[in-house]
């Protein structure tokens, strides 16, 4: 029978430390240019010799706030939240797949396509460039269905929460306002791209889910320390 006691702990401390290599990561990433603007940010990711290894922290981070919520749809699994929960653990595991898949295309692919187009003759440079846009446009769309993917976990986890007794409501209440942020955003990333209003609605309802994320790193831990 799995320990829910050792499980909470390995969550708790899992989602708390994935926040932070998230925010660490994320800090550490380039942000001079508008990513809207492709020439001037592939110019800048160009020059970043450590693009790979920060999106690999960025995927680590990911990781193990995927293992926290993973560990909360456990202790969540009795009761009318249970349905819910184990839907919100599905949508989290096709979310840190889809997170994979966004750092091999962003974080590697696109690493290798902007340093060739910035090396290459100026006969072959135009060329280069829309070979790099089109892997751009593929990170779009990575992008826009993890945020999507990742909201919609969140949303159900938080229905999961107002219906268990375990947590306090008021933290499932914030899960799904937070959660349906993050999937409108993602929706509008489909739509728009890298514009204004994408990042407008990205940035906030990210740190949404993130700051979530903490409180129910610090929910796990607590909850072991009960049983």
């Amino acid at each position: 029978m799995l320990s829910e006691d050792h499980f909470s702990k390995i969550g708790g401390v899992s989602a708390i430390t994935g926040v932070v290599v998230l925010l660490v990561a994320t800090m550490l990433h380039p942000m001079d240019t508008h990513p809207g603007d492709a020439p001037a940010a592939f110019a800048e990711y160009a020059l970043d010799r450590f693009w790979v290894a920060t999106h690999l922290g960025q995927l680590l981070g990911v990781v193990l706030i995927g293992t926290g919520l993973i560990a909360l749809s456990w202790m969540l699994r009795a009761g009318a939240a249970g349905a819910w929960a184990l839907l919100g653990a599905i949508t989290t595991v096709a979310s840190v797949s889809l997170a994979g898949a966004l750092q091999a295309v962003d974080g590697i692919a696109l690493k290798f396509m902007v340093d060739r187009w910035s090396a290459a003759s100026e006969d072959a440079r135009a060329m280069v460039f829309e070979a790099a846009f089109a892997v751009r446009q593929i990170e779009i769309g990575l992008a826009s269905l993890t945020s999507a993917s990742l909201g919609l976990a969140v949303l159900l986890f938080g229905i999961a929460l107002v219906l268990s007794t375990v947590g306090p409501t008021l933290l499932g209440v914030f899960g799904i306002l937070g959660g349906l942020a993050a999937l409108v955003a993602g929706v509008i990333l489909a739509y728009a791209g890298f514009s204004d209003i994408a990042m407008a609605t990205s940035m906030p309802s990210t740190l949404a889910v993130l700051f979530w994320t903490l409180a129910v790193g610090i929910l796990l831990l607590r909850r072991s320390r009960l049983q």
